[in-house]
């Protein structure tokens, strides 16, 4: 259930209650593609760096491990020791990053396995099947995620699909959520927006979803390479015409600017590779912009990644230290990255749920969004 607490102008201040815990939002669910946080972090380290929801990919655990075993095991929070909320995405977005690999048809899409090259199918009802066996707290809709070029009769089509799949969807997961041995019986869904830069589309589709009195409502086929104008365009858009009253989720969004300016629009669910990806690879995110910590510059810099952070890097380790294990290739260097990146940015929706509650929302963005755009290295 989802309490809308306070707007700031858009910006929504909410809570989402669900059989996992409460969520405040807006909230940044952290990614764990194959329920693990790439970069060697633990679900211990998500409850220190105050992760609230981890979000996981329904078509990669039923390709390795499997869905059945983990079904088997209990479902996916006994599976990982997470007892938090866990979102599953539905496989969709694989329809269009597996490009190469799929052939789309109504039943629903056929793919080829990256691991193996083995033929999966996966529709609707599979898609929450899979999910169901996953036990996962909130369920995505199995939709189609077209390419941000296709043209506008595809883009009918296909939101007329995701549509369809949409209906397929809520009747499957009802019909799973009756049954008795079905590991999480209040498994919520949320249903997806389509319609790429086509303000009509994304409108028309937003109207039509929204009278299925979902849980929650995603924005999804953003970020896929449009630009951030065209994002920030739609949003404005589109969110109006959907429930206020449920969270509105932006799938695979993004940079700490992306994130502030969607909230100034009314989303409050977010998801993102980047401050893992990015920590991976020794770019840091501070209040003063991004470093690159392989830079020579921090060879003999004392200080850590930004004075006062309370993340596990910071609280003890120096740039100069970091740098030399990302040098050295060193795992430790990449995991302390990544736990401060991913501490920054949920340090980051505590400080933007505190400026909408006190009412200054506008003043914190633009302080956080100048700071930010300080010294780059």
């Amino acid at each position: 259930m989802y309490q809308l607490l306070k707007k700031d102008g858009q910006a929504k201040r909410g809570r989402f209650t669900t059989v996992h815990g409460v969520v405040e939002t807006p909230v940044f669910m952290n990614v764990g593609t194959v329920a693990a946080i790439k970069g060697a972090v633990s679900t211990d380290d998500l409850r220190g760096i105050k992760t609230q929801i981890e979000l996981s990919n329904t078509y990669h655990l039923h390709v390795r491990p499997g869905d059945q075993v983990i079904r088997k095991l209990g479902g996916l929070h006994k599976f990982m020791a997470w007892d938090r909320p866990i979102l599953t995405d539905s496989g969709g977005f694989q329809v269009f990053s597996l490009a190469g690999l799929r052939k789309i048809k109504e039943e629903g899409v056929y793919f080829h396995s990256h691991i193996d090259g083995k033929k999966i199918f996966m529709g609707p009802e599979e898609s929450m099947q899979i999910q169901s066996n996953l036990a996962s707290t909130i369920a995505m809709a199995f939709d189609e995620c077209p390419s941000s070029v296709a043209d506008r009769e595809y883009m009918e089509r296909s939101v007329d699909r995701t549509s369809r799949w949409l209906m397929r969807c809520k009747k499957e997961m009802e019909r799973l959520n009756s049954l008795p041995d079905t590991i999480n019986r209040q498994q919520m869904l949320f249903g997806i927006n389509q319609g790429g830069i086509y303000e009509d589309i994304r409108i028309r589709h937003a109207k039509e979803i929204a009278e299925l009195d979902l849980d929650g409502y995603a924005i999804g086929g953003l970020a896929v390479g449009e630009s951030h104008e065209d994002m920030y365009r739609i949003l404005e858009a589109t969110v109006p015409h959907l429930p206020e009253d449920k969270p509105t989720y932006l799938m695979g969004v993004g940079t700490p600017a992306n994130i502030l300016e969607a909230v100034d629009r009314g989303v409050d669910f977010f998801d993102c590779v980047y401050p893992s990806r990015n920590g991976r690879h020794g770019h840091v995110y501070t209040n003063h912009g991004k470093l690159n910590l392989f830079n020579a510059r921090y060879e003999l810099d004392d200080r850590p990644i930004e004075e006062g952070c309370q993340c596990p890097a910071c609280r003890t380790y120096s740039r100069a230290y970091i740098r030399h294990l990302l040098k050295a290739k060193e795992m430790l260097g990449m995991r302390l990255c990544v736990l401060h990146n991913l501490y920054f940015y949920n340090t980051m929706m505590e400080e933007i749920r505190d400026a909408i509650d006190a009412g200054n929302y506008q003043a914190y963005k633009k302080r956080k969004l100048e700071g930010m755009r300080g010294e780059k290295s």
